[in-house]
């Protein structure tokens, strides 16, 4: 593929987009989780491959990840996650007009796994698509749905990050095998009026994308439709991923707050991507956090790709330390490279 070069003064424009003001404003109404049943340790993987529990805690904080069964797939987890949200929204999925899943691992080529939780929760109208931007896509579905809720597009989203990683892992490779595990989680949004008088305003303050494609080779699987007509596996060079992401994982955070005039002060909860405990904790320094504002699930969720922040919102939310009028900020970066935040005041 020939590359192409833009000037760096053009850059600004094709990186920032904090959300525009309008009329109507996203609202988190619920979230909602869903696992499966099968339980991988570190000791059952160092009975496979080279490693050992010592070795993948000290290197990721990972002592656990779930696995999904046969015939298992990415839509039956987005489904019970999106069931599980809508409940506790107090809604079904006849209230729904929007259903935005992101997936690197979608149950066909065609059509979309949207369509599929779409019909599972019998809903006969409304919009279903997927958005594919690997760890990162469960920020850019969220700020999709966001936009479209603010155009008037839709009055009430639901916005999934669902994967089953484990059919893409190469299990003889201990650098990718340990890291990842299958999973997914929900959000619910619905539309309110904004208040234009008011310095508590709740809902999706704003989201911040990128991407970079000139690293597209850093994480990827070696397959396609189009090219090996396979799924292909699991690819990553892990210490160049390291580096981009604590950088720019801590520039789409403080693009966020300074979008909003806020200030890591402010915020209550920081929700990041949960890649690996060393790069969550380096973010953390970076940003000049204590630890106790970070949500950290990967010890039990292991890495589960755009699954993994609703999943750690959720957890928060059940054990009672994300509370309403909470100040909360969601980083991710994922393969392509793809990064970007969201601040949400819950």
């Amino acid at each position: 593929m020939a590359k192409a070069t833009c000037p760096d003064a053009l850059m600004p424009l094709v990186r920032a987009n904090a959300n525009a003001r309008t009329e109507w404003i996203s609202q988190v109404a619920g979230c909602g989780s869903a696992l499966p049943e099968r339980r991988v340790t570190n000791h059952e993987l160092s009975t496979t491959v080279d490693t050992s529990d010592e070795w993948i805690t000290q290197r990721t904080g990972i002592k656990e990840r779930r696995i999904a069964a046969d015939g298992e797939n990415t839509s039956d987890l987005a489904l019970r996650a999106a069931q599980s949200a809508l409940t506790r929204a107090g809604m079904c999925g006849a209230d729904v007009d929007l259903v935005v899943v992101a997936t690197s691992t979608p149950d066909r080529t065609m059509p979309s796994t949207a369509t599929r939780v779409q019909g599972g929760l019998g809903m006969t109208r409304g919009i279903a698509f997927d958005v594919q931007a690997a760890c990162s896509g469960f920020v850019y579905a969220l700020s999709v749905a966001d936009n479209m809720v603010r155009l008037g597009q839709a009055r009430t989203a639901v916005v999934i990050g669902a994967e089953t990683m484990s059919r893409i892992l190469d299990w003889s490779d201990r650098d990718s095998c340990v890291l990842f595990g299958d999973g997914a989680g929900a959000v619910v949004l619905r539309a309110v009026r904004y208040e234009e008088n008011t310095t508590q305003q709740k809902g999706i303050l704003s989201t911040h994308l990128y991407s970079d494609g000139r690293h597209q080779d850093k994480i990827y699987t070696d397959g396609g439709t189009s090219s090996t007509q396979t799924a292909g596996k699991m690819h990553l060079v892990g210490r160049e991923v390291f580096l981009h992401a604590v950088v720019n994982l801590a520039q789409a955070a403080e693009e966020a707050l300074a979008a909003n005039g806020l200030t890591q002060v402010d915020v209550d909860w920081v929700v990041p991507h949960q890649a690996n405990r060393r790069i969550v904790e380096t973010l953390g320094e970076k940003l000049r956090l204590p630890k106790e504002k970070i949500v950290l699930s990967v010890g039990h969720h292991g890495n589960t790709s755009a699954a993994s922040i609703p999943l750690a919102l959720t957890d928060a939310v059940d054990d009672g330390r994300i509370k309403a009028d909470d100040l909360v900020l969601t980083v991710a970066m994922g393969a392509g490279f793809t990064w970007g935040s969201a601040l949400i005041r819950w």
